[in-house]
């Protein structure tokens, strides 16, 4: 969605979509916003209770099954198991994705780990199309004027252009790129603390490849877990940036994490977007002569 900057300021019911990798600030954002009465949606969230929420169980379950005691008390419905995730706790769903590698170190079998990046990638899909109607729902149902999208970080790499049709029709786009300093940030943390991730396959692949040639292993089940986990994050960082600019560029707008990490509050938030608009409008205007 496109909008001049007295449209946006016009437009009584905004709704925004937050696009950018993982750690650049949307949840933050998404949670301060939430406390001044927008409706966070939790593409993540919606994954985990509604798309992911049987897969989940079915997975601790079978892990379960393995102990003999426990084994005995699910099968006499003795106990039960469920799923607790919150917004601001997404555990279950990581835990599900899961990091390729050696079982014996926590990994997960290269066959099964692209069963649940699939298993993943159709569930933020479906997530993303339940958007319009949590519009809907949020002004109907639960008194919302404003609406916020949080997306997972993977978002860019669905290739499904269904997906940023249905947000563009109702949402505006706002890509947070991320600055100089917050880069080397972000790619330290995803080195002190590796997390599950979503990879396209073609590019799983061609970086699987690569690692398994680079450390001399002649299958996957051989890899460490978190070594790998480590080794492709800053590759996935680079290839998922021109991503996010080929959405954002034809179809929203762009501000840094440096501007994003300065807001106070909903008013700040909202100057943002206009500056960001106003920003687009004259690139583009320099652009066309």
């Amino acid at each position: 969605m496109k909008l001049t900057v007295g449209q946006f300021r016009d437009w009584e019911n905004k709704s925004i979509t937050l696009l950018g990798m993982s750690g650049v600030g949307k949840t933050h954002l998404s949670n301060m916003l939430r406390r001044q009465d927008w409706f966070h949606y939790s593409g993540d969230y919606r994954i985990g209770t509604r798309y992911l929420s049987e897969p989940i169980l079915d997975l601790v379950k079978k892990q379960a099954m393995e102990v003999p005691l426990m084994k005995q008390l699910l099968r006499s419905d003795y106990i039960s198991i469920r799923n607790r995730i919150s917004v601001d706790d997404l555990g279950p769903v990581l835990s599900f994705v899961g990091k390729l590698g050696n079982p014996e170190k926590g990994g997960v079998p290269l066959r099964e780990f692209r069963q649940r990046q699939e298993l993943y990638r159709q569930a933020e899909v479906d997530a993303m199309k339940d958007v319009p109607e949590f519009i809907r729902k949020a002004r109907v149902v639960y008194g919302y004027n404003n609406f916020i999208n949080d997306v997972g970080g993977s978002l860019c790499e669905l290739e499904d252009p269904s997906v940023i049709d249905i947000l563009v029709a109702h949402t505006l786009i706002l890509y947070i790129d991320v600055s100089e300093g917050d880069e080397d940030q972000l790619l330290q943390r995803a080195e002190k603390d590796p997390k599950p991730l979503y990879y396209r396959p073609e590019f799983l692949n061609q970086q699987l490849t690569v690692y398994l040639k680079q450390h001399d292993l002649p299958y996957a089940a051989l890899i460490d877990p978190d070594e790998f986990t480590r080794w492709i994050f800053p590759r996935l960082f680079h290839s998922r940036k021109p991503r996010y600019e080929a959405i954002a560029v034809p179809h929203g707008y762009t501000v840094s994490s440096n501007e994003v990490s300065q807001l106070r509050d909903e008013n700040d938030f909202l100057e943002l977007l206009e500056t960001a608009i106003a920003r687009n409008d004259i690139d583009r205007a320099a652009a066309t002569g």
